[in-house]
């Protein structure tokens, strides 16, 4: 049986509240903390800039007390199912093993949230295509559909008329196309994965003291997704 996101995220606190009572000394409680999933089949260690710049935004813009460190966990590792957010990567082929596949639908249909982003901005890649077929087979498939453009995601805290497009698809790099849409996987009402193929990580793969280059902070959609990934 699925759960609202809330009780997930009740839940998640409470174990990570109960893992650092264990230890040695006091640990500080976060609201939140990045989980980067290590999976057996691909390069899951990419745009590896890009966490430290999510988490800054979300510093600079909300009163969020934010682990500053990025954690990396398994896939195939139970400890994944208690992230309030997860973030899956890559350029080559996904095929989950079976302890993977397990982990991740039970996550999902019980409330987690996963921004799975194609680092080859191709959606007739090796990643696009083979992470397709894992959630085709796992969620049906029909599972994954395009985001509408007033999707509750984009209005989560700042506001936005859809996803903001990337250098490297303005620039025409993968599949020369720029993807005016995002997709998603709805369970029960609210959004499990957002799936991307605009390669938001490496847009977000910079040395964070670069974004004061920026006209506009880039990372306001990462503030957007983290927020509904909490709240939505």
């Amino acid at each position: 049986m699925s759960v609202t996101r809330q009780a997930f995220l009740r839940g998640a606190l409470a174990a990570a509240v109960t893992a650092a009572a264990s230890r040695a000394g006091a640990a500080p409680a976060y609201d939140f903390w990045f989980t980067r999933l290590r999976y057996e089949s691909g390069d899951w260690d990419v745009d590896q800039r890009m966490p430290s710049n999510l988490l800054t935004a979300l510093i600079d813009y909300t009163n969020l007390r934010v682990d500053p460190k990025e954690r990396v966990v398994a896939l195939s590792d139970p400890k994944m199912l208690t992230a309030p957010f997860c973030y899956m990567a890559g350029h080559k082929l996904v095929e989950f093993s079976p302890a993977e596949r397990r982990n991740f639908e039970r996550y999902v249909r019980n409330g987690g949230f996963v921004l799975v982003d194609d680092c080859n901005h191709d959606i007739d890649g090796l990643f696009a295509t083979s992470f397709e077929r894992q959630m085709a087979a796992i969620f049906g498939p029909r599972a994954l559909q395009k985001l509408p453009p007033k999707h509750p995601l984009y209005a989560s805290f700042f506001k936005m008329a859809g996803p903001p497009a990337t250098a490297f698809e303005l620039n025409g790099w993968g599949d020369d196309l720029v993807h005016d849409y995002l997709k998603g996987i709805t369970i029960g009402g609210r959004l499990g994965v957002l799936y991307s193929n605009k390669d938001y990580g490496c847009e977000w793969d910079y040395d964070w003291r670069n974004k004061r280059f920026l006209a506009e902070d880039n990372t306001k959609f990462a503030v957007n997704i983290v927020m509904y990934a909490l709240n939505g």
